[in-house]
């Protein structure tokens, strides 16, 4: 399994979370660009991605939603020619990553104990509709809210020397940040630092 070891000795290293929703291909996908956009635009030291916990279940539905798409291009945010198809979530994906935010936990939290039962308390959770059950004008502005969020508080981190790294013997994130809470639930980075 891959890690990424002495994270706290190279401050130029960008962190790294990675979102996740069902298919990878609308939600998750949204979040890991406009996160992109929006640390670049803020000179945060942090990268997203975006994985799936059922790629593949409706068959092959395409690279990206158009909801995501149309989005972006009405907010000028870029996205490159041939965007990527959708990818499932993996142990690697877990390990390798800083922070790991599923977009609805009444969704994903039972496709995480069911997939990564080790790793269900570890992540954070938001809670940010799909298309069953909100518009994409509905949806997507809020989770354009917890990114924001999300942003603020990983300055704060930044900015007070603090560490969102993980160990590699359990995965989990550290900091010394307090409870969080996104959406109606409490949710907090669980921490170790690295030893």
């Amino acid at each position: 399994m891959a890690c990424r070891q002495g994270m706290d000795y190279n401050p130029g290293m960008k962190k790294k979370v990675i979102f996740v929703c069902t298919a990878n291909y609308y939600r998750s996908r949204y979040a890991e660009h406009y996160f992109n956009w929006l640390a670049g635009r803020e000179q945060l030291g942090w990268k997203a991605d975006s994985r799936g916990l059922m790629v593949g279940f409706w068959g092959n539905l395409g690279p990206i939603s158009h909801h995501t798409v149309d989005a972006l291009q009405r907010q000028g945010i870029p996205l490159e020619d041939q965007p990527r198809d959708p990818q499932p979530l993996t142990l690697d994906d877990l390990a390798e990553a800083d922070l790991v935010v599923a977009v609805k936990e009444a969704e994903h939290r039972a496709m995480m104990a069911e997939q990564f039962p080790l790793w269900q308390d570890r992540i954070e959770y938001w809670h940010v509709d799909d298309l069953d059950c909100a518009e994409a004008d509905e949806a997507l502005p809020h989770l354009e809210q917890q990114i924001h969020a999300l942003v603020e508080r990983l300055r704060g981190v930044e900015g007070n020397g603090e560490s969102y790294a993980k160990t590699s013997r359990t995965g989990i994130l550290a900091t010394s940040q307090p409870s969080i809470t996104t959406g109606t639930s409490s949710a907090s980075p669980k921490s170790l630092r690295s030893r």
